[in-house]
């Protein structure tokens, strides 16, 4: 076997968590090397994050311009050159990558491609050669899932990855019509944009409607209005147990509360989730605990069972009460590289205030606990939703689809939770999510001045519900 160096620090993996560790090792003086067998960057850069919110954005101008809300304004069709879309994409996520990845790559930070798998605790062997570090660090991030369908295996199928750049899975055609097996933020993301720009959209969806799980009740069916008037179907509790090719398009057997029904559409989009990544990097010949999903089982400081070796990332799944986003595996990655070699008090994690957005329209943004969360935690709950309609810069731009949920502990008024749907509810949410890492109360909320008329608006709105009813107050008014 080639040896390729010892380092203070080896990564599995060179996406968000990857970098955020070998940034970090690199300002305490120590030398770090990743891995990669796809693209540098990992999975937000090159096809997740990034490549999504450029299209969903694009699929949303084309729609403002067939369905303004203004009276007075006639809808136009601005025309669609797909591949040129896709090609714009491909030069954004090419740019991006460039300067916030590759160009940090160099002096103490290293990248090692090919496939990476353990042969001890302090030794990975990529593509036969061998990396040796003081300590070791995983972060392979995740892929979709891809559930037990009769067929699939023979059936030509899109995951997310369609949204990748220089690699034979990324879809450049506009398909006519789309069956999407999934319900959850990937799916609801994906199958708006492309129904945006003109396929015709089917949603599986396995539970009694699309986000039910670790949401408000109020927002599933919130969002599934907004889907189906756009003129996306919707098949909720419903299971494929089959697919097949049929001429040029694929047929799928769907069970919907136990009957069964054929769907036909040109492209299957497979978005049922994602998996930890660790099922090929013989993790099992080091002894490393996984759990029940494939997770790396990590404690607070995200060290894993093995001593000197780490987690972090999508990689540990849901472990400690993480979360599988790239703010957050960039945030464990400098934690775990702290930890792993700064030599101080170690570092803990903290996912008691962690902001979360589905690029849908309208967006969804949720902070800290659910109703259902807080009553199980032991708070009497202050819990109410308010519709938009009662925040006046929704009304005043014709856009008053959704609500503003508070979740307040009912003896000290501190703000636990926050929902919102609707217009710029990702840029809202982090006004809340500021407020509860301070543990604001409802007064904070309705103390501060936000300016007029802004859909920031509405956390005041929703807070001053509490005590007073607001379509009975003036602009302002608290």
């Amino acid at each position: 076997m080639l040896s390729a160096g010892r380092f203070d620090l080896v990564i599995l993996g060179s996406g968000s968590t990857a970098f955020a560790a070998a940034l970090r090792a690199q300002e305490l003086g120590k030398t770090a090397v990743m891995t990669e067998e796809r693209t540098v960057g990992g999975t937000c850069v090159n096809r997740g994050c990034l490549p999504s919110k450029n299209l969903i954005e694009a699929a949303k101008i084309v729609h403002d311009a067939r369905n303004p809300r203004y009276p007075g304004l006639r809808g136009s069709d601005l025309g669609l050159d797909f591949a040129r879309l896709i090609a714009q994409k491909d030069e954004i996520v090419e740019s991006y990558r460039g300067k916030k990845y590759e160009s940090l790559v160099g002096g103490k930070v290293r990248v090692e491609r090919g496939h990476a798998r353990f042969v001890d605790a302090h030794t990975v062997e990529v593509d036969g050669k061998r990396l040796h570090g003081e300590t070791v660090l995983i972060a392979t991030g995740s892929r979709p899932v891809l559930p037990e369908i009769d067929g699939l295996d023979r059936v030509p199928y899109l995951t997310s990855d369609l949204l990748t750049v220089g690699e034979k899975m990324e879809l450049k055609e506009l398909p006519s019509s789309l069956l999407v097996v999934g319900g959850g933020y990937i799916a609801l993301e994906l199958g708006q944009m492309f129904r945006r720009f003109g396929s015709e959209v089917t949603l599986v969806e396995r539970s009694a409607g699309v986000l039910e799980h670790g949401y408000e009740p109020e927002v599933g069916p919130t969002v599934e209005q907004a889907l189906v008037e756009e003129g996306i179907r919707v098949l909720k509790s419903g299971i494929v147990r089959g697919v097949r090719i049929e001429g040029t398009g694929v047929m799928a057997v769907v069970e919907v509360a136990g009957q069964q029904r054929e769907v036909r559409a040109q492209r299957l989009l497979v978005a049922a989730g994602r998996r930890p990544n660790t099922d090929t990097i013989h993790v099992e010949d080091v002894g490393i605990a996984l759990g029940e999903l494939g997770e790396v089982v990590v404690d607070e400081h995200l060290r894993t069972n093995v001593p000197g070796v780490f987690a972090a990332g999508d990689v540990i799944g849901r472990a400690t009460g993480s979360q599988m986003a790239t703010p957050v595996g960039s945030k464990d990655g400098g934690i775990a590289a702290h930890n792993a070699l700064a030599g101080e008090a170690q570092k803990r994690v903290d996912y008691r205030v962690v902001p979360r957005a589905i690029f849908i329209d309208p967006p969804v943004g949720v902070v800290g606990l659910t109703e259902k969360q807080a009553v199980a935690a032991g708070h009497r709950c202050w819990c109410k939703a308010v519709p938009l309609t009662q925040v006046p810069r929704a009304a005043a731009i014709r856009n008053t689809h959704g609500f503003v949920k508070l979740v307040a502990d009912r003896d000290t008024e501190e703000v636990l939770g926050v929902t919102m749907v609707g217009n710029s509810a990702a840029e809202v949410i982090h006004e809340a999510a500021m407020a509860l890492r301070f543990h604001a109360r409802l007064h904070d909320f309705i103390d501060l001045l936000h300016v007029f008329p802004t859909m920031a608006e509405a956390l005041k709105i929703g807070a001053i519900s509490r005590f007073k009813d607001p379509a009975k107050l003036s602009c302002c008014a608290e």
